[in-house]
């Protein structure tokens, strides 16, 4: 027989599809029943914004908080000067300290949206592991800490067996990692209690040396949970756009373009995103993602709005929905809109509109663009364009004009003042 949890948190989690794997469902069940327990989910520094990918695991905190458990959130200050090799055919770009603060910074706007930061029992701590990573003596932790992993276990792990399979090249500097992490995890549990690690399915492994590596130090019992490796119902991964990665803050991705892409969830996936990304109640998911026809199209509005709403505010939401209904529905230019602004230098004797469509991020290349506008997908001011080789000058932009890349992603092109 299964083992049905009794504790809100793991509860919420199982009925709205967050869990793949636990170390030890019950004995963390009865942890959690018993008292407060301290859970992290680590985070690498490796951009100036999270993206939609991470936002799996943000909800997984923001409902361990509500559900009465304490979230640490963990920038990778150290771990990111290393770079994590899971399921990577090549090593990440190296970033400098003050870069790696700068992201750090940036990701920060993120968490405090979804969760409360302070010095109650349940209050998320933010912690950085160059905290205790940086003033590492080499020695001493390959003597103390080295010593308890085994490199032919390290080999049997997926995320390292798939590069090595591939015969990718696979340097010291990444085969290091996942002892940090591993590492880190204990100093978590040494510092504050922290009886959780959370991640993705990619983190199994990473997870499981952590818990080794605690017992055999610390004799400490402490426990992993992973979600899902999110994908699509088209089997693409979750967060991938034509127009590159959808992020979070909103200084790289505005607010209207998140909202436009939970809008454009496919039929399938509506329910399913429901329950992972808003707080809906799970029978009002189930209800909503059964719809057809028009109907779900107002259920895929309303996911839009719960989930925009939660990173950038129920203004911000509704402000979106407005400009898409303008947009969409009254062929309206939308305020909202992204915009690219250009000046007349920029111009200069005149501009293709395959450069603009380009610039405007409705296709990755020129080619794209072109292709676009042969198969009759791109649009100027809501009229068919058909004419690759159209130039446009400065007085003809001198008002806005709207480009459109098929019915659904649309940008403004406007001069500057």
């Amino acid at each position: 027989m299964t083992y049905q949890p009794k504790s809100d948190f793991l509860v919420t989690i199982m009925e709205r599809g967050f869990l793949a794997d636990c170390t030890d469902l019950q004995a963390l069940d009865e942890a959690m029943v018993a008292g407060v327990v301290p859970a992290y989910i680590g985070y690498d520094a490796t951009a100036a914004s999270l993206h939609v990918g991470h936002l799996l695991n943000i909800m997984l905190l923001r409902w361990f908080q509500k559900c009465g458990g304490k979230p640490i959130t963990l920038m990778g200050g150290g771990t990111t000067k290393v770079g994590d090799p899971s399921f990577r055919s090549d090593e990440r770009p190296l970033l400098g300290p003050e870069q790696i603060d700068a992201n750090i910074a940036g990701m920060q706007q993120v968490f405090d949206r979804y969760l409360s930061y302070g010095e109650a029992p349940t209050d998320a701590l933010m912690k950085n592991n160059a905290e205790w990573l940086d003033g590492l003596n080499y020695l001493e932790f390959l003597r103390d800490i080295g010593r308890h992993f085994s490199v032919n276990r390290m080999l049997s792990f997926e995320s390292v067996k798939s590069r090595l399979d591939r015969e990718q090249s696979l340097s010291f500097l990444e085969f290091n990692y996942m002892i940090l992490q591993a590492y880190d995890f204990m100093e978590l549990n040494r510092r504050y209690g922290c009886l959780l690690q959370m991640g993705g399915s990619d983190q199994w492994g990473n997870i499981v040396n952590g818990i080794d590596l605690s017992r055999r130090v610390l004799d400490a019992e402490i426990y992993g949970l992973t979600t899902p490796l999110l994908t699509t119902s088209d089997g693409k991964k979750m967060g991938k756009s034509q127009g590159g990665a959808i992020w979070l803050n909103a200084e790289m991705l505005s607010p209207y373009e998140f909202w436009q892409f939970w809008r454009n969830t496919t039929d399938a996936d509506v329910g399913r995103f429901l329950k992972l990304y808003t707080e809906l109640p799970v029978d009002e998911c189930d209800r909503l993602g059964a719809l057809e026809g028009a109907e779900i199209n107002e259920a895929k509005v309303l996911l839009a709005n719960e989930v925009t709403g939660l990173l950038h505010g129920s203004e911000a939401a509704a402000t979106a929905e407005a400009t898409a209904r303008e947009v969409f529905e009254k062929g309206g230019m939308g305020d909202d809109l992204p915009r690219l602004t250009l000046t007349v230098a920029d111009i200069g004797d005149g501009i293709s509109v395959v450069q603009l469509i380009v610039r405007a991020g409705l296709a990755g290349s020129g080619k794209e663009a072109k292709r676009l506008i042969a198969e009759g997908g791109a649009r100027l001011d809501d009229a068919p364009l058909d004419n690759a080789g159209l130039i446009l000058t400065a007085q003809e932009l001198a008002s806005p004009i709207k480009l459109s890349a098929g019915k659904k992603r649309h940008a403004l092109v406007d001069l500057s003042a």
